[in-house]
């Protein structure tokens, strides 16, 4: 038999573990919030973060429980997973009897795909795209490290995640030592990168979108090492089964849980603080609060899987999902399309191009905004899968990627996710 009559497609239903998808589905709410900040166009931004200065007391709540909690604190999290998934995909290939040239090469397609999918996505709608830099990311650390040791993994991970402490050190020292007037006029150029929201011209907005697309992609996908070192943690978690077998990492899974939640909300309460206007700060002394706060985001992210991955596992052992963590697994199962759907469902209603609701929204409304759009993703998850129907784009994904690589209908149930 030739290994592409012997190669597995996508995951069946009845093969997912609860703890990835109920992840995911949870944590689009999340990406939801941090994304719809952006939307605030007629409301300038107020320095190291897109937050506008908060108009009264319910904005001033609603931006500290972002940006502590929330902002960079999500997107390591589907990282984790993203590179997660990448170790089941290819070891369902090749328990299949996939060669692991081929294995990498369906690999490879998904990720190029994913390129293509960011790309239309910054095309049409969001600058803020993160599929491209998700696929970009992957197709470089599948390339340098899917197929190397345990050890190595663990090794490149700490040595990222090292630097980003080593260069958060760095800004916590001049935060200190050097003098505010040093610092005027220095911004992250936020107001530039969301002209494509403000922009009553759709055209305009189009070809704004597109300059920052690669900056965006390539600044998360790689330059930004927060990314990068979730994957390789998610190669390696993969590896050991812990989303799969959580009862045999109940420890792991809770030290990570408390120290990465506890980090990551610490680590956030700077930033919150001088957004709220708690700690007074100029533009430029906030941005150096912004590597800590990212390098603490990863610890964050990595907590809140954890704490979902318990949470699934107490699940699993009761009597069964339950109707809202049905929907969130059904959300989770969906995520690209979830996702997608919140592009659509906010940028022709929000941006000055569109409807242009977000001028007449401030924080706190924006983020019951967000949740509402979260909520509809939820609802129409849950009624795909009760019609047993996959998500449009990951259907549209799954034929792109496994192109050429026939499928084996009566190949066992080998793994779980993707």
């Amino acid at each position: 038999m030739s290994t592409h009559t012997a190669s597995r497609g996508p995951t069946e239903t009845g093969e997912r573990s609860l703890a990835p998808d109920l992840a995911r589905g949870s944590m689009l709410a999340f990406i939801a919030i941090a994304n719809a900040t952006w939307y605030l166009w007629a409301l300038p931004m107020s320095g190291a973060s897109a937050h506008p200065a908060p108009e009264g007391p319910a904005d001033g709540i609603a931006q500290f429980v972002t940006t502590a909690a929330i902002d960079m604190r999500s997107y390591p999290m589907f990282a984790f997973l993203f590179g997660y998934g990448m170790v089941q995909l290819t070891r369902r290939q090749e328990a299949a009897g996939v060669s692991p040239r081929e294995a990498d090469a369906v690999l490879r397609r998904r990720n190029l795909w994913l390129l293509v999918f960011g790309l239309v996505h910054a095309l049409l709608l969001w600058v803020g795209d993160i599929l491209g830099a998700y696929g970009l990311a992957g197709l470089v650390l599948a390339w340098l490290f899917l197929r190397r040791r345990n050890a190595t993994l663990l090794v490149w991970a700490g040595l990222l995640t090292a630097l980003m402490a080593a260069l958060a050190a760095l800004s916590l020292l001049s935060l200190a030592f050097v003098p505010p007037e040093e610092m005027a006029g220095q911004s992250f150029g936020q107001e530039d990168m969301a002209a494509s929201i403000s922009d009553p011209s759709y055209l305009a907005s189009v070809v704004e979108r597109l300059t920052y697309w690669p900056v965006v992609t390539l600044g998360q996908g790689l330059l930004g090492m927060a990314v990068p070192a979730a994957i390789l943690l998610g190669f390696w978690a993969a590896r050991r089964r812990v989303l799969e077998e959580p009862g045999r990492n109940v420890g792991l899974l809770r030290a990570v849980a408390v120290g990465g939640l506890a980090t990551g909300w610490i680590g956030g309460l700077p930033l919150a603080l001088a957004q709220t206007g708690f700690w007074d700060l100029s533009e430029g002394q906030g941005l150096l609060l912004s590597l800590p706060h990212m390098v603490t985001g990863l610890a964050g992210g990595l907590g809140y899987v954890a704490a979902i991955a318990l949470i699934a596992h107490r699940i699993e052992r009761g009597r069964g999902t339950g109707p809202v963590a049905g929907a969130l697994a059904a959300t989770g199962k969906r995520s690209m399309s979830a996702y997608l759907a919140q592009s659509v469902l906010c940028a022709p209603v929000l941006a000055a191009w569109g409807l242009g609701l977000g001028a007449h929204l401030t924080s706190w409304s924006m983020l019951l905004f967000a949740v509402g759009v979260w909520l509809v993703t939820v609802v129409a998850a849950a009624l795909l899968e009760r019609a047993g129907r996959r998500g449009p784009a990951e259907v549209l994904l799954r034929r792109l990627a496994y192109r050429g690589a026939g499928e084996a209908k009566s190949a066992p149930p080998v793994d779980r996710n993707r």
